[in-house]
């Protein structure tokens, strides 16, 4: 559409696979889109990608994305990027280093002396410890690799922010949490930093997600198309963009955004503290908490274990297989994130006969129970979740997935109109000086609630139950959660 007279904001997401930008009305409708592809290299733990090639890709989204925008409609611009992802950059913004993705793992020898500094904060924060692929490992292998002199860390977004304005800018608390930044004094911990031997002028300063951070400078302008003196908002994470555009942001809504894997983010007033260490809390604009995890299961294992074929098709004759006769653990890539930690932990498939519709049916059932099984650890923990619950990602195109999952849950699942990462960041640039739920709820739309089939969620206790049980048997499941999943289930 032709936007005439009316303002917008425009969000930009650092993906994987490509740079997308939304510009989007306050009502939500979308003025102007555009995308860009991300090429990277991955060699065994490693996972990189140029800096330089971001800003390539923004500035051609940008210029596509507002191509029929009038300069005047445009209020303000947010970047969000993938999580844990850092380099080095030099006092003017050049990378001195490539990007360390965020499933680059290479720095893992560092965990434990991570954990060992700043083990305090990492338990006073809910989470107890940093995981192999998180920012302030790769932190010290990058200076250690690269040496520190004049280095400055820059996540993903703080790059390309830093090019929006032309000067340095802060951190958004969101990207800086797996560096390390204590999300509860909104600052740097210096005591664990000195004990790592991170000099305190690498670090840049911090401010919450939905604060100026600058505006768009000359050179930008010319190169994005986003018109000069435009504010440029702090960011967040793709994934807390993810939950800020369901427009869902009462205490206890939840956001299960499942693509190749699953990863679930809810609302809370307290930061959830989880003895296992698997859940973790972003911080939100208006100071509430964003926890939530991520799986290794997810439709990754459909691409995988079914190329090629007719999806709508295997939607269809899965739902003769209800429950199915096999029951599957749908892993995509080995090792168990949420909702338990097991690095060994490997896919399977039991009781398999050999329909190709029994073994598509159990793998998004498999999906199902292990989204299920996280509600169960979550209200373990005593996080609310009975609020609103969106389905986003790749999968929510699904309609038959969208109503399994709503049966296997036994509650009713909201699909959004429009919901991306991208349209979030643009919630962020429409916050300031505003309450972001407002916003979020103005910006956002309902396609259609998916109630669970009357009586249809008893029919899956049995698998899950047993899914439960097999996870326990092999060591993985700690017996807290399971103890807690029967529980539920029974009443």
């Amino acid at each position: 559409m032709t936007v005439r007279n009316e303002d917008v904001w425009v969000g930009i997401d650092l993906g994987t696979q490509s740079v997308r930008a939304l510009v989007v009305t306050a009502s939500g409708d979308v003025a102007g889109a555009g995308t860009r592809a991300l090429t990277g290299r991955r060699d065994g733990p490693r996972h990189e990608q140029d800096p330089e090639d971001w800003w390539t890709a923004v500035s051609a989204a940008c210029r596509e994305a507002l191509r029929d925008v009038p300069p005047e409609a445009v209020q303000a611009v947010a970047v969000d990027g993938t999580s844990g992802t850092i380099l080095l950059t030099d006092d003017d913004g050049r990378p001195l280093t490539a990007a360390l993705m965020y499933d680059d793992t290479r720095a893992a020898e560092y965990v434990e002396q991570v954990n060992d500094a700043g083990g305090e904060v990492w338990r006073k924060l809910g989470y107890q410890r940093m995981q192999p692929a998180w920012a302030l490992p790769k932190l010290l292998w990058l200076l250690e690799d690269h040496g520190g002199d004049g280095a400055r860390l820059a996540h993903q977004a703080d790059f390309v922010n830093r090019r929006l304005t032309g000067h340095a800018v802060a951190a958004d608390l969101s990207n800086a949490l797996k560096t390390g930044a204590d999300l509860v004094a909104e600052a740097w911990p210096g005591e664990a930093f000195d004990a790592l031997g991170v000099p305190a002028d690498v670090l840049p300063p911090l401010e919450r997600s939905g604060t100026p951070l600058g505006t768009v400078c000359a050179r930008a302008a010319d190169a994005t198309g986003i018109p000069a003196g435009t504010p440029v908002i702090a960011g967040a994470t793709d994934g807390c963009a993810a939950q800020l555009g369901t427009g869902r942001l009462a205490v206890g809504s939840w956001n299960s955004v499942l693509g190749t894997t699953l990863v679930l983010k809810g609302v809370t007033d307290d930061l959830v503290h989880d003895p296992f260490g698997v859940v973790y809390s972003h911080k939100a604009p208006d100071g509430r908490w964003l926890p939530g995890g991520a799986s290794s299961t997810g439709a990754g294992a459909i691409s995988r274990d079914f190329p090629g074929r007719d999806l709508a098709d295997l939607d269809r004759r899965a739902a003769g297989h209800e429950p199915a006769a096999a029951l599957a653990y749908p892993l995509v890539p080995a090792g168990e994130r949420f909702p338990f930690l097991a690095p060994d932990a490997r896919g399977f498939r039991l009781d398999g006969t050999g329909d190709e519709a029994d073994d598509f049916a159990a793998v998004l059932q498999g999906v199902g129970y292990l989204e299920r099984l996280c509600f169960d650890h979550l209200d373990l923990l005593g996080a609310p979740t009975g609020g609103d619950l969106t389905l986003t990602g790749g999968a929510a195109r699904s309609e038959y997935w969208c109503r399994l999952r709503a049966d296997i849950l036994g509650r009713p699942v909201v699909l959004p109109r429009q919901a991306e990462p991208a349209l979030g960041a643009a919630v962020l640039a429409a916050s300031p000086g505003r309450d972001v739920a407002e916003v979020a709820g103005r910006m956002v739309a309902v396609r259609t609630v998916i109630d669970p089939r009357p009586g249809r969620t008893g029919v899956f206790d049995g698998p899950y139950l047993r899914l439960v049980g097999e996870l326990e048997r092999r060591g993985w499941l700690p017996a807290e959660t399971a103890a807690h999943a029967r529980e539920r289930t029974s009443r």
